[in-house]
Protein backbone atom coordinates (compact mmCIF):
# COMPACT_ATOMS: atom_id res chain seq x y z
CA UNK A 1 0.00 0.00 0.00
CA UNK A 2 1.32 3.73 -1.41
CA UNK A 3 1.82 5.98 2.05
CA UNK A 4 1.80 9.53 2.34
CA UNK A 5 5.57 10.99 2.22
CA UNK A 6 5.11 12.03 5.46
CA UNK A 7 5.42 8.29 6.79
CA UNK A 8 8.90 8.42 5.66
CA UNK A 9 9.94 11.71 6.47
CA UNK A 10 8.42 11.93 10.19
CA UNK A 11 10.42 8.87 10.90
CA UNK A 12 13.68 9.46 12.78
CA UNK A 13 15.48 7.48 10.22
CA UNK A 14 19.49 8.07 9.80
CA UNK A 15 18.97 8.67 5.91
CA UNK A 16 17.92 11.93 6.65
CA UNK A 17 21.31 13.14 8.01
CA UNK A 18 22.69 11.32 4.96
CA UNK A 19 20.96 12.72 2.31
CA UNK A 20 18.79 15.95 3.04
CA UNK A 21 19.44 17.10 -0.55
CA UNK A 22 17.03 13.54 -1.98
CA UNK A 23 13.32 14.12 -1.95
CA UNK A 24 11.12 11.46 -1.33
CA UNK A 25 9.41 10.15 -4.30
CA UNK A 26 7.33 6.71 -3.02
CA UNK A 27 6.84 5.59 0.10
CA UNK A 28 5.14 1.85 0.32
CA UNK A 29 4.06 -0.41 3.31
CA UNK A 30 5.27 -4.15 2.74
CA UNK A 31 2.83 -6.57 4.32
CA UNK A 32 5.56 -8.28 5.71
CA UNK A 33 5.38 -9.12 9.49
CA UNK A 34 7.89 -10.11 12.02
CA UNK A 35 9.67 -9.51 15.26
CA UNK A 36 11.70 -7.11 15.99
CA UNK A 37 15.04 -8.48 14.69
CA UNK A 38 13.56 -9.52 11.07
CA UNK A 39 15.19 -6.58 8.39
CA UNK A 40 17.52 -9.13 7.55
CA UNK A 41 15.37 -11.59 6.36
CA UNK A 42 13.56 -8.51 4.62
CA UNK A 43 16.16 -7.67 2.72
CA UNK A 44 16.72 -11.08 1.81
CA UNK A 45 12.88 -11.16 0.72
CA UNK A 46 13.93 -7.66 -1.23
CA UNK A 47 16.53 -9.39 -3.41
CA UNK A 48 16.28 -13.08 -3.82
CA UNK A 49 13.58 -13.10 -6.34
CA UNK A 50 14.95 -12.83 -9.92
CA UNK A 51 12.58 -9.04 -10.64
CA UNK A 52 11.17 -8.40 -13.33
CA UNK A 53 11.32 -11.62 -14.18
CA UNK A 54 8.76 -12.83 -11.87
CA UNK A 55 6.65 -10.12 -12.69
CA UNK A 56 3.26 -10.02 -15.15
CA UNK A 57 4.39 -9.60 -18.65
CA UNK A 58 3.45 -6.06 -19.02
CA UNK A 59 5.84 -5.11 -16.08
CA UNK A 60 8.76 -7.19 -17.96
CA UNK A 61 8.01 -5.79 -21.37
CA UNK A 62 8.41 -2.14 -19.71
CA UNK A 63 11.38 -2.92 -17.97
CA UNK A 64 12.95 -4.80 -21.30
CA UNK A 65 11.62 -1.15 -22.94
CA UNK A 66 13.55 0.98 -20.35
CA UNK A 67 16.67 -0.51 -20.64
CA UNK A 68 16.58 -0.77 -24.19
CA UNK A 69 16.26 3.04 -24.59
CA UNK A 70 18.46 3.55 -21.94
CA UNK A 71 21.18 1.88 -23.87
CA UNK A 72 20.10 3.89 -26.93
CA UNK A 73 20.56 7.18 -25.02
CA UNK A 74 23.36 6.19 -22.84
CA UNK A 75 21.68 6.94 -19.61
CA UNK A 76 23.48 3.96 -17.86
CA UNK A 77 27.24 4.09 -18.78
CA UNK A 78 29.41 3.42 -15.97
CA UNK A 79 31.01 6.78 -16.45
CA UNK A 80 27.27 8.25 -15.30
CA UNK A 81 26.97 5.89 -12.58
CA UNK A 82 28.48 6.23 -8.56
CA UNK A 83 32.03 7.74 -8.22
CA UNK A 84 31.75 9.05 -11.69
CA UNK A 85 28.97 11.71 -12.24
CA UNK A 86 27.74 11.87 -8.91
CA UNK A 87 29.95 10.98 -5.51
CA UNK A 88 28.65 8.20 -3.43
CA UNK A 89 26.79 8.97 -0.36
CA UNK A 90 29.23 6.73 1.47
CA UNK A 91 31.55 9.75 1.83
CA UNK A 92 28.72 11.15 3.48
CA UNK A 93 28.38 8.36 5.93
CA UNK A 94 28.83 9.55 10.07
CA UNK A 95 31.71 7.29 11.44
CA UNK A 96 29.13 4.62 13.13
CA UNK A 97 27.52 4.04 9.82
CA UNK A 98 30.27 3.74 7.60
CA UNK A 99 31.05 -0.23 8.34
CA UNK A 100 29.48 -1.95 4.79
CA UNK A 101 26.31 -3.70 5.43
CA UNK A 102 26.23 -7.49 5.28
CA UNK A 103 23.48 -9.15 3.43
CA UNK A 104 22.81 -9.19 -0.93
CA UNK A 105 25.04 -7.13 -3.09
CA UNK A 106 21.88 -5.88 -5.65
CA UNK A 107 23.08 -4.67 -9.03
CA UNK A 108 22.83 -1.65 -10.11
CA UNK A 109 22.41 -0.58 -6.03
CA UNK A 110 25.08 -0.55 -4.11
CA UNK A 111 24.66 -1.39 -0.81
CA UNK A 112 25.49 2.22 1.75
CA UNK A 113 24.83 0.92 5.62
CA UNK A 114 22.67 -1.02 7.54
CA UNK A 115 21.09 -0.46 11.22
CA UNK A 116 19.01 -2.52 13.58
CA UNK A 117 15.88 -1.00 11.50
CA UNK A 118 17.17 0.34 7.91
CA UNK A 119 18.61 -0.84 5.56
CA UNK A 120 20.00 1.24 2.50
CA UNK A 121 21.76 1.03 -1.06
CA UNK A 122 22.28 4.09 -3.70
CA UNK A 123 22.28 3.75 -7.48
CA UNK A 124 23.21 6.60 -10.01
CA UNK A 125 22.83 7.30 -14.00
CA UNK A 126 22.32 9.99 -16.27
CA UNK A 127 18.81 10.43 -14.77
CA UNK A 128 19.21 10.36 -11.46
CA UNK A 129 20.85 9.25 -7.79
CA UNK A 130 18.49 7.25 -6.22
CA UNK A 131 18.55 5.79 -2.54
CA UNK A 132 16.36 2.83 -1.70
CA UNK A 133 15.52 2.70 2.15
CA UNK A 134 14.14 -0.03 3.41
CA UNK A 135 12.56 0.22 7.05
CA UNK A 136 11.55 -1.58 9.89
CA UNK A 137 8.78 -0.47 11.70
CA UNK A 138 6.58 -1.25 14.82
CA UNK A 139 3.00 -2.26 13.74
CA UNK A 140 1.10 -1.15 16.39
CA UNK A 141 -0.02 -4.73 17.41
CA UNK A 142 3.48 -5.83 19.25
CA UNK A 143 4.90 -6.76 16.15
CA UNK A 144 6.84 -4.82 13.30
CA UNK A 145 6.55 -5.09 9.39
CA UNK A 146 8.41 -3.22 6.38
CA UNK A 147 8.27 -0.03 4.13
CA UNK A 148 10.10 0.79 1.31
CA UNK A 149 10.93 4.63 0.58
CA UNK A 150 12.41 5.58 -2.72
CA UNK A 151 14.59 9.39 -2.72
CA UNK A 152 15.81 10.76 -5.36
CA UNK A 153 18.14 13.45 -6.72
CA UNK A 154 16.98 13.93 -10.15
CA UNK A 155 19.81 15.21 -12.81
CA UNK A 156 18.38 18.26 -14.20
CA UNK A 157 15.40 18.85 -16.44
CA UNK A 158 16.30 15.42 -18.02
CA UNK A 159 16.06 13.32 -14.67
CA UNK A 160 13.14 15.76 -13.38
CA UNK A 161 10.96 14.89 -16.57
CA UNK A 162 12.36 11.14 -16.78
CA UNK A 163 10.43 10.60 -13.06
CA UNK A 164 7.40 12.67 -14.09
CA UNK A 165 7.06 10.46 -16.91
CA UNK A 166 7.70 6.82 -15.44
CA UNK A 167 5.64 7.66 -12.50
CA UNK A 168 1.85 6.48 -13.69
CA UNK A 169 3.82 3.33 -14.87
CA UNK A 170 5.71 2.58 -11.12
CA UNK A 171 2.88 3.67 -8.93
CA UNK A 172 0.36 1.52 -10.96
CA UNK A 173 2.36 -1.28 -12.42
CA UNK A 174 6.38 -1.59 -11.74
CA UNK A 175 5.49 -1.31 -7.31
CA UNK A 176 2.63 -3.11 -6.76
CA UNK A 177 4.45 -6.13 -8.79
CA UNK A 178 7.42 -5.59 -6.92
CA UNK A 179 6.36 -5.58 -3.75
CA UNK A 180 3.68 -8.70 -4.40
CA UNK A 181 6.77 -10.63 -4.85
CA UNK A 182 8.54 -9.42 -1.68
CA UNK A 183 5.21 -10.27 0.07
CA UNK A 184 5.24 -14.02 -1.47
CA UNK A 185 8.88 -14.50 -0.52
CA UNK A 186 8.15 -13.48 2.91
CA UNK A 187 5.53 -15.87 3.11
CA UNK A 188 7.18 -19.05 1.71
CA UNK A 189 7.36 -21.68 4.64
CA UNK A 190 10.61 -22.28 3.30
CA UNK A 191 12.42 -19.16 3.21
CA UNK A 192 15.95 -19.14 4.10
CA UNK A 193 17.06 -17.74 7.37
CA UNK A 194 18.66 -14.14 7.17
CA UNK A 195 22.26 -14.09 6.31
CA UNK A 196 24.31 -11.70 8.84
Amino acid sequence: MRLPTAAHTDAPWRIHEVAPDFRVEDVWALATPGGPDDLPRLVDAMFAGRFPDDAPPVVRALWAARERIGAALGWDRPDDGLGARVPSLRERLPADLRMPPGGPDPAPFTPLYATEDEWVAETANRTVHAVLHLGWVPDGDGGHTGRMAVLVRPNGRLGAAYMTAIAPFRHLLVYPALLRGIERRWREPAARPAAR
